[in-house]
């Protein structure tokens, strides 16, 4: 019947079991993605599941993805196998090791995988299994009894330890075959306290000592067994028990509690005198080692005191049996139980585990890219173990609660630019909500990577190019230079210059250019006479994908060199020679007009200002050369003994540097006055014929400068409207009235105008320094009187059309 019964129970145990394991698995089930279910003691390499096959995940992807297991420090039990996506047992499981208690022993595993980013939480429930058999913490028990101790009277006998769970646990004793004595079982807490009853009395006389075997059998199945030797002396007669104060006593400590710190003192009283009424104190023989190294009991007083340090962390609630007991022979003893409550403090500061998926960030990375990921853990129970967390001001991330409480990803939040802030020291503090609070922080280092997002830059756009005619093919001109503010390949710098079509002008196939330095070479040599200004665009491109450039405009302004030889225009004769014959009545009077010598220069200013001089001629006193004009005159009236033909060599230079020089002859016949007239009467009768055929050209003339004239009005109202600041130069051509030709030309940069003048410069002009005394420098004066120049030049075009 009783075996029965045992039987009928240890069934009900097991469905009882079974029920809640299913009902936690399925609970759970809800709040992780995937849960396994392993018996502990299982071999190392075990299959615990496909973990990839569970998550859907590609097994051919998962070595590039990194499958891995980034939680807690209970990883090395178990490890995941990147080429299958098998999760096995890596170490020896021993479930009474890792889980203490009987509750559900589950471990959280979290799992990572990268290429998009996926946190996966895996739980594996260990099952215990039946590998601990019951052991008693001593091997021999002593009673003493009085021989007159009634039946039905028990003694409480040490209880077997099982490491196992409930199931597996003590589920029974038995007692070795006797006349005297039977075992009886009391539940407490889910554990079975043995009782030695007496169910026959004792005589001394008869047997003195009695010797038991007392065996504690498991759940497990097959069962598991310990032993306790039990001795019972028989003692005379002590009629009286000490009586405690109370049936249990309650005390609740701080765990800050100082050693030695009374926490309760017992009281026990036994009528009986003497000895026999003594009352030592003393704890059960039940307790566990640990209750002896925190609390002691003064055997006299019944005073607990602390002894070592507690921690509520590590158990809330201590659950103390002491006895009192006499000193008569035999001794009474009697039992109490001391419940011990320690009450929690913040003494414990938040824990801050730090996984880095990278240290490196792209600074073109999106808002919500997963830096890091962080667990927070707190010992402390309540509102001491409440934690808030928070990260460095003034850097462009946050911290983003998972679906799982104090689990938080540390995430971008804003853009980030490497050419603001390439690198980023966060510190993550972790506050608890304790009074006082505690703290705790960890710090990280981000580093920003480059992208190619910013372009080069001239540092001068557009640029200014003086370049003086006549230069050497080949040679460099110039040297151009842009700045990246991205770093490596991305700010790396390549030139080229922009080609267009030969056929439209393209200066730019005129030059080259060092790609790497930027130095620009002319390939051929330029003639001011030919061109004046131009410009070309250069390119810089940097080495980043895809590439970035920029473009600067070179602006180019041909300087003058005196280059080109003064050409006599009058005197000419037939044959192409610089040689002329004037013929002048011999009555003329001193500063008579003999002949004007007409030069041109196709240089500018001073190159093209030129000098006339008489370097050799028959007679100094008869003729001068105005050096300006040109115009040859007489000094003073012929005489009769003057010879009647003079030979003058007019020698004209320019006002260059190296001064250019052409001559020319002129040859003077002095005639009689009839001689005179008479020619001068042949040359007005040609010179009527030619101006009868002039007349007409000279009508369709003049109503074409007057039909100019009114379209260079119309211009300059436009150009006054427009007000453009572009740079601008103007060719002008004039003609002096003395017969010389020269030229000015205009350059305006910024605030200045530079103007290359012929032989006439205007009042109040100065020389510019370094121009080779031919660039003359203009005050700008634009917003007052750019009005009046522009319609000065458009006048002197006319003019000089209408002179021609």
């Amino acid at each position: 019947m009783e075996a029965s019964r045992e039987q009928r129970r240890r069934w009900e145990y097991w469905w009882i079991a079974l029920f809640f394991s299913l009902l936690l698995c399925f609970g759970q089930q809800v709040s992780a993605q995937i849960r396994y279910s392993i018996p502990e003691e299982l071999k190392e390499g075990s299959v615990v599941g496909h973990i990839a096959k569970d998550l859907g995940l590609d097994v051919r992807n998962l070595a590039n993805r990194r499958l891995r297991i980034v939680s807690g420090s209970k990883d090395a039990l178990f490890q995941v196998n990147q080429n299958n996506g098998v999760l096995y047992v890596h170490k020896n499981i021993d479930r009474e090791e890792l889980c203490d208690g009987n509750g559900a022993c589950l471990i959280n595993l979290k799992m990572v995988v990268e290429d998009p980013l996926e946190i996966h939480y895996v739980g594996v429930q260990i099952i215990d299994v039946n590998d601990n058999s019951p052991t008693f913490t001593e091997e021999e028990q002593h009673f003493e009894i009085a021989e007159h101790t009634p039946t039905g009277t028990r003694f409480q006998i040490q209880a077997a330890r099982d490491a196992d769970t409930t199931v597996n646990n003590v589920r029974s004793y038995k007692l070795s075959q006797n006349e005297h004595f039977e075992v009886e079982t009391k539940d407490r807490d889910e554990e079975k306290i043995p009782l030695l009853v007496l169910k026959k009395a004792l005589d001394r006389e008869n047997a003195a000592e009695h010797r038991l075997i007392l065996t504690a059998i498991d759940g497990g199945n097959p069962p598991r067994s310990g032993n306790l030797n039990i001795i019972v002396t028989v003692l005379d007669v002590n009629d009286n028990r000490p009586v405690f104060s109370q049936d249990s006593y309650s005390v609740t400590v701080k765990e800050n509690a100082a050693i030695g710190t009374v926490l309760i003192k017992l009281n026990a009283t036994d009528l009986d005198e003497g000895s026999n009424g003594v009352v030592e104190y003393a704890f059960g023989r039940n307790l566990k080692r640990k209750v002896y190294d925190l609390f002691k009991l003064d055997r006299a007083t019944g005073e607990i005191q602390i002894k070592g340090e507690l921690d509520f962390e590590e158990t809330e609630v201590y659950k103390l049996d002491v006895q009192a007991s006499d000193k008569g022979q035999p001794p009474w003893i009697v039992e109490s139980v001391v419940n011990i409550k320690i009450i929690d403090i913040n003494d414990n500061a938040p824990e801050i585990d730090l996984t880095s998926l990278s240290s490196v960030v792209s600074e073109d990375s999106k808002p919500g890219t997963v830096i890091s990921l962080i667990s927070i853990s707190d010992r402390d129970s309540g509102i001491n173990g409440k934690v808030v967390p928070s990260i460095s001001d003034s850097v462009p991330f946050e911290l983003k609660p998972s679906i799982q409480e104090n689990i938080y990803s540390l995430v971008t939040k804003g853009k980030l630019d490497r050419e603001l802030v390439s690198h980023y020291d966060i510190t993550i503090t972790v506050t608890d909500l304790g009074q006082p609070p505690l703290s705790s922080f960890k710090s990280m280092s981000v580093q920003v990577s480059d992208v190619n997002d910013n372009s080069p830059e001239f540092s001068q756009n557009p640029l200014e190019l003086y370049l003086v005619e006549n230069n050497a093919a080949g040679a460099s001109i110039l040297s151009v230079s842009a700045s990246d503010k991205d770093l490596n390949e991305n700010a790396m710098i390549t030139y080229y210059i922009i080609r267009g079509d030969a056929a439209q002008n393209d200066m730019a196939s005129f030059f080259n250019i060092n790609s790497e330095t930027g130095v620009i070479y002319a390939l051929n040599r330029f003639d001011f006479e030919v061109i004046k200004k131009f410009n070309f665009q250069v390119v810089a491109r940097d080495s980043g994908t895809p590439p970035l450039s920029s473009n600067m405009t070179v602006n180019v302004f041909i300087l003058d060199q005196n280059d080109n030889v003064p050409v006599i225009l009058y005197p000419v004769s037939a044959n192409g020679s610089a040689e002329g014959v004037e013929e002048i009545p011999r009555n003329v009077n001193a500063g008579h007009l003999v002949s004007k010598v007409r030069a041109y220069d196709a240089d500018i200013g001073y190159n093209g200002w030129l000098l006339f001089s008489l370097p050799e001629v028959s007679d100094h006193s008869l003729f001068s050369l105005d050096r300006y004009t040109g115009q040859i005159r007489t000094l003073r009236s012929f005489t009769e003994t003057d010879e009647a033909q003079h030979k003058l060599l007019i020698l004209v230079k320019d006002n260059g540097n190296v001064s250019l020089s052409a001559t020319a002859t002129v040859i003077v016949k002095v005639v009689e006055p009839k001689e005179a007239f008479a020619a001068s009467d042949v040359k007005n009768a040609v010179k009527d014929e030619e101006e009868n055929d002039v007349t007409f050209y000279l009508i369709i003339t003049l109503g074409s400068v007057s039909v100019l004239f009114v379209i260079s009005i119309i211009v300059l109202i436009v150009m006054q409207c427009s007000k453009s600041t572009d740079y601008s130069s103007k060719y002008l051509q004039d003609t002096n009235y003395d017969g010389t030709l020269c030229h000015s030309i205009q350059y305006r940069s910024g605030d200045k105008r530079y103007m290359l003048v012929g032989p006439r410069m205007s009042i109040g002009s100065t020389i510019a320094p370094g121009s080779n005394r031919n660039t003359l420098v203009i005050p700008d004066r634009r917003r007052r009187d750019s009005g009046e120049v522009r319609l000065a030049i458009n006048f002197q075009l006319i003019v000089i059309f209408f002179f021609f």
